[in-house]
């Protein structure tokens, strides 16, 4: 892993593998580690520095639990450069969605596709998004262009 984490970098230091080509390729995401790591069956391949949903209260149970949704999920043929949430006033680069309206994508920008670096810099190390998973550019642009659709995505507390 590259040390000290940077957004506007890969998460490892080793050229990114073809997963085009990876047999029994599935995604774990990890929320309480911050951490999205890439498989080839039941070997790891590649760990990239994550960010996903900000933990809050459960009002039911009184537990913690990220707003990101835990459980199983396939990639979808939805991706593209740049989605923006008017509501939120967030956007990102470099986006596939796994569950809906839940993807995987750069730490976020501002309506004016600046990168917000405050939230960048949580990258890896602290919880903060809405609820998608975020990457740093290079990682968020390497699984829209080659992760392919219906790839298992598993994400756990």
């Amino acid at each position: 892993m590259r040390t000290p984490i940077d957004w506007q970098k890969s998460s490892e230091t080793v050229a990114y593998p073809d997963l085009q080509k990876v047999p029994n390729l599935w995604v774990k995401v990890s929320l309480k580690h911050n951490r999205t790591y890439i498989y080839s069956g039941q070997k790891l391949i590649y760990t990239m520095y994550s960010t996903a949903g900000r933990f809050q209260k459960d009002p039911a149970s009184g537990k913690y639990k990220s707003v990101t949704p835990t459980g199983t999920y396939a990639t979808r043929d939805t991706r593209g450069d740049w989605v923006y949430n008017p509501n939120l006033k967030l956007g990102a680069n470099y986006y596939v969605s796994w569950n809906g309206n839940y993807l995987f994508h750069t730490v976020v920008t501002g309506p004016n596709h600046q990168y917000i670096k405050s939230e960048a810099k949580k990258l890896g190390k602290k919880p903060s998004s809405p609820g998608c998973v975020c990457l740093s550019v290079p990682d968020a642009k390497w699984l829209e262009h080659g992760l392919p659709a219906g790839t298992k995505v598993v994400v756990t507390n």
